[in-house]
């Protein structure tokens, strides 16, 4: 019988998972479900390790990275989540699989499967079969963040990529900015969402906004080669590319 415990905040595929872990051939007794970064501390603090781990990436109070770096655990992790560019740190914290939402019943037999079998290895060949995991999740291309979740008075509301206009940044604070003009601070920097965010759909005008494409209303030249942009919704601080970066601008504006 193996045991695990499910930290995931989102009711609904807590209840999913478990009833695909419930249906595989090997038991699996499932210890307990956690909703948050600091309610996995407390149980781990408290309980013995189990087996195995399934762990959502962004919970309500944090991503659970920090539960594993505050507290050390020697099971094997499996993260579920909607947001894949943490597959890189995933592996690193003794990750065996990484299964996307919506959960497929036969990815996570695999997932459960590798786990068996890394059972049977030595602590050397478990670290070769992680350094083999990385090398092939690297060659296999990188996808985009699509979406975020913000919070938006006591709620989180999940925001998808089309409905963004552009994000920008003021008094060292992040804001994202819907289409319909609604702001929503987040809690990334602008060089982390560059690497998060899909090139064709986002460019970096300059140091203070990130946009797309539907939120450029007007391009109007500017001095010394510079060109001088109206943002949809507006923008009250001006934006302004810069001669450097305009050939850039032109080639992702004709795509």
């Amino acid at each position: 019988m193996t045991t695990t415990i499910i930290i995931e905040d989102e009711y609904p595929a807590a209840e999913r998972l478990e009833k695909l872990l419930l249906k595989l051939n090997s038991p699996v007794q499932i210890l307990a479900v956690i909703q948050s970064v600091s309610g996995a501390l407390a149980w781990l603090a408290e309980n013995p390790a189990p087996d195995l781990i399934f762990s959502d990436i962004q919970l309500s109070d944090g991503l659970s990275f920090q539960i594993f770096e505050e507290f050390p655990v020697k099971s094997p992790i499996i993260f579920t989540t909607s947001y894949d560019e943490y597959a890189i740190k995933a592996f690193k914290v003794k990750s065996i699989d990484y299964l996307l939402k919506p959960i497929k019943f036969q990815e996570l037999q695999t997932a459960v499967h590798k786990f068996k079998e890394m059972q049977l290895l030595s602590v050397n060949d478990y670290s070769l079969k992680i350094d083999s995991l990385l090398d092939s999740l690297q060659t296999t291309g990188k996808r985009y963040k699509n979406r975020f979740l913000v919070k938006h008075h006591e709620q989180l509301v999940p925001i998808q990529k089309e409905e963004i206009a552009y994000f920008f940044t003021s008094n060292g604070l992040v804001c994202l900015v819907r289409r319909d003009a609604k702001h929503f601070l987040i809690d990334y920097h602008l060089e982390e969402l560059e690497k998060l965010l899909e090139p064709s759909y986002f460019f970096r005008l300059n140091r203070q906004v990130i946009a797309t494409l539907p939120a450029i209303q007007h391009i109007h030249t500017y001095f010394n080669g510079k060109l001088k942009l109206d943002l949809q919704p507006k923008l009250t601080q001006e934006v302004v590319v810069s001669r450097e970066k305009v050939q850039a601008f032109k080639e992702w504006m004709e795509g």
